[in-house]
C-alpha cells in the first residue's frame, strides 16, 4: 500500500474513535434518551439536591416516567426548587414521595417516585410534598468519623475510671498479678 492509502484508512479509523467517543459522551449524560411524550409538570423542594441536573431522569419501579425540567434556588425557603416533567400515561397518587438516589459508578443523580395510596392523583402545577434530599458522601463519612472519634474519647473515659478503680486494691484482697501468684 502507498502512504495516502495508509493515512486515509488511519483518519478513518481517528474518525470512527471520535464518534464513538462523543456518543459514549452523550449516552452517559443522558442526553439521548428523551422518549417522553406530552408530559405534566410538578414540582418538588429539597433541602440537598447534590449534583442532580436538568434533564436527569424520573424513574418508578426502575422505570423512566418523565425528566427534571429545571432546578431553582427559592432564596425565601433556602430550598431547591425542583421542576419534574412527568409523562401523561402515568398518574401518581397526591402523596406519592420523590427521593433522589444516586445510579452507577459516575454518580448519575435521579428522582425517584414511591407512589402513596391516595385515590386523588397529581395535577399539573402541584406540588410533592414528601421528599428525601440526596445522601451527601462526604457529609455520612464526616458524621462516621465524629461518631467514631467520640465513642474512642468515652472508650479512653471508660478504661481511665476501670485502670483507677484496679489500682486502688482493698485491703485483705488477694493480688492475681502475675509477680504475685504463687508457682
Amino acid at each position: 500500500m502507498d502512504r495516502t492509502t495508509i493515512d486515509l484508512w488511519v483518519g478513518i479509523f481517528v474518525a470512527l474513535g471520535v464518534a464513538a467517543l462523543l456518543g459514549l459522551a452523550m449516552k452517559v449524560g443522558n442526553l439521548t434518551s428523551s422518549k417522553i411524550g406530552p408530559t405534566y409538570s410538578v414540582s418538588a423542594a429539597f433541602e440537598n439536591v447534590g449534583s442532580l441536573k436538568p434533564n436527569a431522569p424520573v424513574k418508578s419501579a426502575g422505570v423512566v416516567v418523565g425528566r427534571v425540567d429545571s432546578i431553582v434556588f427559592d432564596a425565601k425557603k433556602y430550598e431547591a426548587l425542583v421542576t419534574i416533567k412527568i409523562d401523561k400515561r402515568y398518574a401518581f397518587p397526591k402523596d406519592t414521595f420523590a427521593n433522589i438516589y444516586t445510579a452507577g459508578l459516575l454518580g448519575e443523580q435521579y428522582v425517584g417516585l414511591e407512589a402513596g395510596g391516595e385515590d386523588d392523583a397529581l395535577k399539573n402545577g402541584d406540588k410533592i410534598s414528601q421528599t428525601q434530599d440526596a445522601i451527601v458522601l462526604e457529609k455520612m463519612i464526616s458524621q462516621f468519623l465524629f461518631s467514631k472519634a467520640s465513642e474512642s474519647k468515652s472508650d479512653n473515659k471508660d478504661a481511665d475510671t476501670a485502670s483507677k478503680s484496679a489500682d486502688t486494691k482493698p485491703t485483705g484482697a488477694k493480688s492475681t498479678e502475675l509477680g504475685d501468684a504463687p508457682f
